[in-house]
C-alpha cells in the first residue's frame, strides 16, 4: 500500500522557516504601534458592514450549503470568504 507521508509543515511554513534561517527578518522598532496597526487592519478586514442580495440557481444554492456544512461554517460566511479570496488574488476565475 502506497501511503502518503505526513508532513507536519506546509509550503508556506517551510518558506517562513527558511527566511528566518537566512536572517531575512528585522525587529520592529515600535512593537506596540505595530500591534495596534495589525489589530486595526484585522478589524477592518473582518468588518462586514455591507449587505447584498445574490441570486443563485437552486442547484448552486444547495451545493454551497452542503460545502458550508462540510467546512463547518455558515453558507453566507463561505460565500463571503470565496469573494474575499478572489478579490485578493488567492483564487482565480
Amino acid at each position: 500500500m502506497n501511503q502518503k507521508k505526513f508532513n507536519p509543515i506546509d509550503e508556506e511554513e517551510r518558506l517562513l522557516m527558511e527566511s528566518i534561517d537566512k536572517d531575512e527578518w528585522q525587529s520592529v522598532k515600535d512593537i506596540n504601534k505595530a500591534k495596534d496597526n495589525a489589530v486595526i487592519a484585522a478589524d477592518n478586514t473582518l468588518k462586514k458592514d455591507k449587505r447584498i442580495n445574490l441570486r443563485l440557481s437552486q442547484k448552486d444554492y444547495r451545493l454551497i450549503q452542503i460545502k458550508a456544512v462540510e467546512e463547518g461554517v455558515p453558507y453566507q460566511t463561505l460565500i463571503s470568504s470565496i469573494v474575499h479570496k478572489y478579490l485578493n488574488g488567492a483564487m482565480t476565475y
